[in-house]
């Protein structure tokens, strides 16, 4: 069975919007982590938000350090879910979940192939981790508190969900990669 994997950058107070405004580094070792990704998966699940900023840019790259992952992407069957949207065509490869997002991922998972990856769309983790879909969630934290007005991954009010620690190792420039997976 194929699992679902999603990698965030966060920030120590659990900010995980807008990661360009406060993520003032990015060494070898994040790149290498987020390159296991491009090996290891070869399926994306996109919200609605994410779908929207990417599809209107990845597609444009074709030259330049973020040309690899542009052709990855790009070429990669994505799965979008959202209950407002009504196409995804503007994006080659994508496809909307239509119905019920639990089945419809559960049969994803239940397919051939490498693993599924959540790109960005973290209400979508949030979903998927309390549908017990989500099989590993890699946090890049760094070490950066953001203050107020932006997301954190999960709210004040979000249900007890308890993970086990996979792995964990600090960056050269002072993040640390974490892995985790839900206890089961």
């Amino acid at each position: 069975m194929r699992k679902v994997v999603s990698g965030l950058f966060v920030s120590l107070d659990g900010v995980v919007q807008s990661p360009d405004q406060w993520q003032f580094a990015f060494d070898e070792e994040m790149g290498a982590a987020l390159s296991d990704t491009l090996e290891t998966a070869d399926t994306i699940l996109l919200g609605r938000v994410t779908f929207t900023e990417w599809a209107g840019y990845w597609p444009t790259v074709t030259s330049g350090e973020d040309a690899g992952f542009a052709k990855w992407i790009n070429e990669s069957p994505k799965y979008v879910v959202s209950s407002t949207m009504e196409s995804v065509e503007t994006w080659a490869n994508s496809t909307l979940i239509k119905g019920d997002p639990v089945a419809a991922i559960t049969e994803l998972k239940a397919g051939e192939g490498k693993d599924i990856t959540v790109a960005g769309s973290p209400t979508l983790v949030r979903s998927l981790l309390d549908q017990d879909l989500l099989d590993e969630l890699v946090l890049l934290i760094h070490p950066v508190v953001t203050g107020e007005g932006r997301r954190k991954l999960f709210a004040d009010d979000a249900a007890l969900k308890k993970l086990e620690l996979v792995s964990a190792r600090p960056t050269s420039s002072g993040v640390i990669i974490a892995t985790y997976r839900p206890a089961r």
